[in-house]
Formats: structure tokens, C-alpha cells, sequence
């Protein structure tokens, strides 16, 4: 056998190798390319099932007495402790500033996540968490938000995932353990007062616009990273309370009482309670709200009774501290 026929053959032999190897690299890129795009249509078509699932929104309403705020595609219900008289450092507090009860319900995963906060007096706490306890929602905190008051109401965070009618009526039974009004409210006899504080300077300094609201106006400053919940995104950050919650309640002679929560990451707690209190804030509570939360979040509460602008620059340099949304 020729050198040359010899050679001939051993290249051939490479191209044909050669050839099946181009051809498997090709078939194997092409079926990551098929896999990819399954993939890519089924997360659609799950993710789209979970945001675009049709709720019967008319019938949570009927379960909990009462029609929600709407914002995006939260459900936002208010129970607010109208049957209260709470006083601190001679202000009665308004339900708007700090006893507003409420859920919040989001579509998720083929039902509905919901979330809230419960006000309740110390006798009400075990006979609520007793009734959510066995209507399979879950108890997330327990807490205060001020001091001194009288009486002194306490705060249940609750949360759950399913179905949004039977999550909706398991909420209702517990809230019928306390004094809560579960009435659909009345519209109000008089219109709310007049927020006597000057609300552009307030808007100027805590950096987002303000609302009046029940006699209070009231702030809510987003964080700069989104916030997650079992994997579903809490949005809008508001309507889920996942943005610091800041409250002017009017007392008089450009004074206001102010109360809320600041949202923060675990690094972010002790700049913020050296600031609040080097502008007399007092700090009245830090603690969860959520389990399993990412990133995991510490709720700062607060009180001050004094001029209004100057608390508000004392706010303005605690958000300093956090990673808050700029407007």
C-alpha cells in the first residue's frame, strides 16, 4: 500500500470523526436550546397562572364586611380600632396615626398570600391567636409600638397562603375575639380636620409626597432593594408594609405627634436609633414583622410630640442611614 493512499485514508478517516463530533456538539446544543425553551414556557405559563389567576375579589369583600384599596395587584382591607380612646403624653391618638388594623391579600401561586397587622388590647391577644392558630393562618410577631400610652394596645402580625375566600373568613372569626368593629364603616359624620401643618415643607423634607388621611398625614419611603415573601416580590411596597411608615398627627401651634415604623436591614438599626434620638425621637420598639423575608427586615418604631418641621428633619436624617428610594 502506497504512502500516499495510506494518508489518504487516515485523513479521511479524521474528517469522518472529525464530522461526527461537529454533528454531536450540534445535537447536543440544540437540545439545550429545546430545553431551555421549555423551560422558559412553562415558567410563563406557571408565573402567568399565579399574577393573572382570576380572584373573585367581590366575594373576600363579603367575607371581611367591608370593600379594599386597590393598589397594583393588592388588595389592601382596613380595620381601623374606632372603639378606642388612646392617650399618650396627653394626645389622643387617631386610628389613622397608629390603630389601624389591616390585611393585605396578593395573588400568589395559584391563591393568594395575605398579610397584616392586628391592634389589639392585652386581653385580646390569646383569644385571636387562638382563633388564627386553628384556622391554619400563622402568627408572625408579637409587640408594642408605643409606651406610656393608655391602655396600652398591642400588634399581631398575621400571614397565610390559599384560597383568598376562606383566608378572608378565617381572619374575620379571629377578629371577632376582639372589639374590633367589623361593621362596614359608616361615611364619617363630619369631614376630617384640616391638616394644620405646613405639608409642603414636610414633603420637601422627607423626600416623597405625603396624603391626608383620618386627620393624619402620613408618609410611606420605599427601600431601594425589593423585598421578597415566599419567593413572590412585595409590591407595591405601601399597600404590604414594607415601606417606613411616618405619620404627622396635628397637636397645635405648627406641632405634630408623630409615630411609624422604619424599615431596615440589620446594619442600619443603631445609625438610625443614634440619629432618631440625637433629634429627640424616642425608639419605642425594634423588632420582625415577617419570618422569612429576603433581605430579612427589623421595624423600628418611634413617638415625638413637638414642632413639626423639626422632627421631620430628624426623620430625614435617620432615612439618611438606610438604603431608602430616592424621589
Amino acid at each position: 500500500m502506497s504512502p500516499a493512499f495510506t494518508k489518504n485514508v487516515s485523513s479521511n478517516a479524521w474528517l469522518r470523526g472529525r464530522g461526527q463530533r461537529v454533528c454531536a456538539i450540534k445535537k447536543e446544543s440544540a437540545m439545550r436550546m429545546i430545553s431551555s425553551v421549555l423551560v422558559c414556557v412553562l415558567t410563563a405559563a406557571w408565573t402567568g397562572g399565579a399574577s393573572a389567576q382570576e380572584i373573585d375579589w367581590k366575594k373576600v369583600d363579603e367575607a371581611l364586611g367591608r370593600t379594599a384599596a386597590v393598589s397594583g395587584d393588592v388588595h389592601r382591607y382596613g380595620f381601623p380600632r374606632t372603639d378606642l380612646q388612646v392617650t399618650l403624653d396627653g394626645v389622643t391618638i387617631r386610628p389613622t396615626l397608629a390603630l389601624g388594623s389591616w390585611a393585605a391579600f396578593k395573588p400568589m401561586h395559584g391563591g393568594a398570600m395575605v398579610m397584616g397587622d392586628l391592634v389589639l388590647l392585652e386581653a385580646e391577644v390569646n383569644p385571636v391567636m387562638a382563633k388564627l392558630i386553628a384556622s391554619g393562618l400563622e402568627v408572625t410577631a408579637v409587640h408594642n409600638l408605643v409606651l406610656r400610652s393608655t391602655p396600652l394596645p398591642f400588634y399581631m402580625h398575621v400571614g397565610g397562603h390559599g384560597d383568598p375566600v376562606k383566608l378572608a373568613t378565617a381572619l374575620r372569626a379571629a377578629l371577632a375575639e376582639s372589639k374590633t368593629p367589623l361593621a362596614p364603616p359608616a361615611p364619617p359624620a363630619s369631614p376630617p380636620p384640616a391638616i394644620d401643618l405646613d405639608t409642603a415643607q414636610l414633603d420637601q423634607i422627607i423626600g416623597v409626597k405625603g396624603q391626608a388621611n383620618g386627620g393624619v398625614y402620613q408618609f410611606a419611603v420605599p427601600r431601594r432593594d425589593p423585598v421578597t415573601e415566599n419567593g413572590m416580590q412585595l409590591t407595591p411596597p405601601g399597600p404590604t408594609g414594607v415601606a417606613t411608615a411616618i405619620g404627622f398627627q396635628p397637636t397645635g401651634g405648627g406641632k405634630a405627634a408623630i409615630t411609624g415604623d422604619f424599615v431596615l436591614a440589620g446594619d442600619e438599626v443603631n445609625p438610625v436609633i443614634k440619629a432618631l434620638r440625637e433629634n429627640g425621637i424616642e425608639v419605642t420598639a425594634v423588632h420582625s414583622h415577617m419570618l422569612t423575608e429576603q433581605p430579612r427586615l427589623i421595624f423600628m418604631h418611634f413617638w415625638a410630640n413637638d414642632d413639626a418641621v423639626k422632627l421631620a428633619k430628624g426623620l430625614r436624617a435617620a432615612l439618611d442611614k438606610t438604603a431608602s428610594a430616592k424621589s
